[in-house]
């Protein structure tokens, strides 16, 4: 991890490593023409979610209108069928990548190691005739490809009351958490060496999971119920939701799938935790990962059964106003070192992806924004046809041209687990430089500052200090640099 925070100048201060030759946005604190390319794609982006999620609405209006009103609406409907076709067609990438910019597909020049969830591939300076470095990235691509991808779809049941049977346009934040809670189940299921078999039939624990995120409301995870666990954050067919909100929404609708099973029955069969400033979730700074609340959860979570249980962590942030601030990036890269990884809900302005991996200053990503029919799996066809599901295509953008408004995840399989990510985590934000992404604290009430060093006790030794508090924000001359935060 220290690594990448020694490359944090050269990283600020170079004209990026990546082959592709197309500028990309400026990191620096003076405003130039990069920072209102980020106004414009975040207006064309609003233009089309607002746009395309009325076409039913309108559509259906169109056609009541009395005969005399036929003329005046005829090229407007003509109009809106034809976006209506390129939504529901594969053209809604191209749509994107004109507006928000095109993304490099394949893996850079670079020599670099290639961290995807937790795992490293070593891509050594003699790559080109080194069988090892031949072997890695091989690898790097069959672990990239068997990864769950969820993208739009079009053709499913309506959600709720309305007549959407398709979130090509504005589902692309939900789809891209679906995929995050998907990697929690794989990694729970069947753990982080598991690859998609090359030949059926397949594990069902893998089917299982593709069936809980179908796109109707008897799949636990479908956009259908997502959509009613998140009415009390904003969340609404049609509409575009931001991270924070998406992290909430899962925390609701974890807790409604509880209630309704059994506790061997649990469909997400881990707590959910989301990490904010303060246990309101109203302050800003950075967020908190409060050892007692991560307890609690799980005591509730078992139902007051056990003292630990896997938990998920959602950490929603907002590392900036309208870039990522270059301080943060660093750390950014250091969380795909963490076994716990599961990766960063993230994108450009308006349109969300699931992040993966990294390699220097570029991120792999899975993009929801393909628009494919429904496909609603049986949770015993081990014979299923799952290639929608997955993308062999592998993209990356610039990590300094992500939206500053994200949510990172970690999968925790037990206390140990546990253990060990508030160790890095610690550590981490000890080597931020006064930016850290987020800390760790005992409690919500003690303020002292962590020694990572204390965060893993031996098995035979005492466990943590009470006294073990929240690290302090400010940089090493005492300056706070909390003006980069804004409240979730």
């Amino acid at each position: 991890m220290k690594g990448f925070h020694e490359r944090n100048d050269s990283l600020n201060c170079s004209s990026k490593a990546s082959i592709d030759s197309s500028p990309t946005p400026g990191t620096g604190s003076e405003p130039g023409p990069n920072d209102s390319k980020f106004s414009k794609t975040s207006l064309w982006s609003n233009f089309f979610a607002s746009a395309f999620s009325v076409f039913d609405t309108y559509s259906e209006s169109s056609s009541s209108s009395a005969c005399e009103k036929k003329s005046s609406f005829s090229k407007t409907n003509g109009w809106t069928a034809a976006v209506k076709r390129v939504v529901s067609g594969g053209s809604m990438r191209r749509i994107h990548e004109r507006v928000l910019g095109p993304s490099k597909i394949g893996i850079s020049s670079s020599t670099s190691d290639i961290w995807l969830l937790g795992l490293c591939y070593k891509i050594s300076q003699e790559s080109s005739g080194d069988v090892d470095a031949t072997s890695a990235l091989a690898a790097f691509k069959q672990d990239f490809s068997s990864r769950i991808l969820m993208t739009y779809r079009k053709g499913f049941d309506a959600i709720g009351e309305t007549k959407i049977t398709s979130d090509a346009s504005w589902g692309c934040m939900l789809r891209s958490s679906q995929m995050l809670v998907a990697q929690a189940l794989l990694f729970h299921r069947l753990g982080r060496s598991w690859r998609k078999p090359s030949q059926k039939p397949f594990d069902l624990a893998y089917i299982e999971i593709l069936h809980q995120f179908g796109d109707s409301e008897a799949s636990a995870f479908s956009i259908h119920n997502l959509v009613e666990a998140g009415k009390n954050y904003g969340l609404a067919a049609g509409s575009w939701v931001g991270p924070y909100a998406m992290c909430r929404s899962w925390e609701s609708l974890a807790r409604s799938k509880r209630e309704e099973n059994d506790l061997e029955c649990q469909l997400l069969p881990m707590a959910v935790y989301v990490v904010s400033g303060d246990e309101d979730g109203e302050r800003g700074g950075a967020p908190v990962v409060c050892i007692e609340d991560a307890s609690r959860h799980c005591f509730e979570f078992s139902r007051h059964q056990a003292d630990w249980t896997p938990i998920l962590l959602l950490v929603p942030l907002v590392l900036g106003l309208d870039k990522v601030n270059p301080r943060y990036i660093p750390s950014l890269q250091a969380t795909f070192t963490f076994p716990q990884c599961l990766g960063i809900l993230g994108g450009k302005p308006g349109a969300s992806t699931y992040i993966v991996g990294v390699q220097e200053e570029n991120v792999f990503y899975l993009d929801p924004h393909d628009v494919q029919p429904v496909v609603n799996l049986s949770s015993d066809n081990l014979e299923a046809d799952t290639s929608s599901y997955h993308c062999d295509i592998i993209r990356y953008i610039p990590l300094d041209s992500l939206d500053p408004s994200l949510a990172i995840g970690f999968f925790c399989r037990d206390k140990d687990d546990f253990d060990d990510f508030c160790f890095r985590a610690s550590k981490l934000a000890d080597e931020s430089n006064g930016a850290p992404l987020f800390t760790v604290a005992q409690t919500h009430s003690v303020f002292k500052p962590i020694n990572h060093g204390d965060t893993m006790a031996d098995a035979g030794g005492d466990r943590m200090d009470d006294s073990i508090g929240v690290l302090p924000t400010g940089d090493v001359d005492g300056n706070s640099h909390e003006d980069d935060w804004q409240l979730l």
